[in-house]
């Protein structure tokens, strides 16, 4: 999977934290992306679009969440360059599906398999 923004390639990240302790770098890394993910919008921004699969920014996702859409705007671009979204522009719209990977690694992280 590669992320939009970066085109850096989505690489595991660290052990489960119950199965070994992690390295400072892990620990860098999961506290950032879960710094992304602590924000009450972008959680709710993130199950919208996985919960759907696909979603347009200023279409579907501005009323559920109840903002204006920069902000909304905002909160996507976080999530984009956090490698949790991708998006798409067609026409004037912008489609964001989510990265199963990223969230797969996540999930990882915590032990979930």
């Amino acid at each position: 999977m590669w992320n939009n923004h970066t085109m850096n390639p989505v690489t595991k990240c660290c052990a489960p934290l119950l199965a070994e302790p992690i390295e400072q770098a892990e620990a860098e890394t999961l506290a950032e992306w879960f710094g992304v993910l602590a924000d009450p919008s972008r959680l709710r921004l993130l199950s919208l679009i996985a919960t759907a699969g696909e979603a347009c920014a200023a279409c579907d996702l501005v009323d559920p969440i109840g903002v204006s859409q920069p902000t909304v705007s905002h909160h996507l671009k976080v999530l984009r360059e956090a490698g949790f979204v991708e998006s798409e522009k067609r026409g004037r719209w912008v489609y964001y599906r989510p990265v199963p990977e990223r969230l797969r690694l996540l999930g990882q992280a915590l032990g979930a398999e």
